[in-house]
């Protein structure tokens, strides 16, 4: 299975934004320090905003923030709301298109296998994901406006 990038943008979005857990960033900020397109994370906050991930917030202090505590983040659960097409071969939308489809077990091995990864990621948490916050913020320390001192400043390392 290979995740799109949308949902590796989400996933990272998610982790820089759990470096900050009470403060906001702005999506300029996030992509600067993420080396992701502006244009294309703004159409991913919309999804994880929609989804009840992340809130949104208007004005000069504005920006993009945690909306739920990272322990209450489920990998497995960003993942399904992130991509839009789970299905591992086309035979799983289309079964009559396939000759063998009433006698193949290949379906079955595939959805046993993709419901294994699910119950992996299932099992994380965004909490799970920045338990090395003092390596991951010193990765994007410096990265764009705010740099280092903003992310010190919300919570240490």
């Amino acid at each position: 299975m290979r995740l799109t990038r949308f949902t590796d943008n989400a996933l990272r979005c998610l982790i820089s934004l759990g470096l900050e857990p009470a403060g906001t960033q702005t999506v300029g900020d996030v992509a600067t320090r993420l080396n992701m397109s502006e244009e294309h994370l703004t159409k991913v906050v919309q999804r994880l905003a929609q989804r009840g991930y992340v809130q949104t917030v208007r004005g000069r202090r504005g920006g993009v923030r945690l909306a739920r505590l990272p322990a209450e983040i489920s990998v497995g659960a960003v993942i399904r709301d992130c991509e839009d097409e789970l299905a591992l071969v086309p035979c799983f939308d289309d079964a009559a298109s396939c000759p063998i489809a009433p006698a193949c077990t290949l379906a079955g091995a595939l959805d046993e296998a993709l419901a294994a990864f699910f119950a992996v990621l299932d099992g994380r948490t965004l909490a799970d994901l920045l338990a090395n916050r003092a390596h991951l913020v010193q990765l994007v320390a410096g990265r764009g406006v705010g740099g280092e001192g903003r992310l010190l400043e919300a919570g240490g390392v």
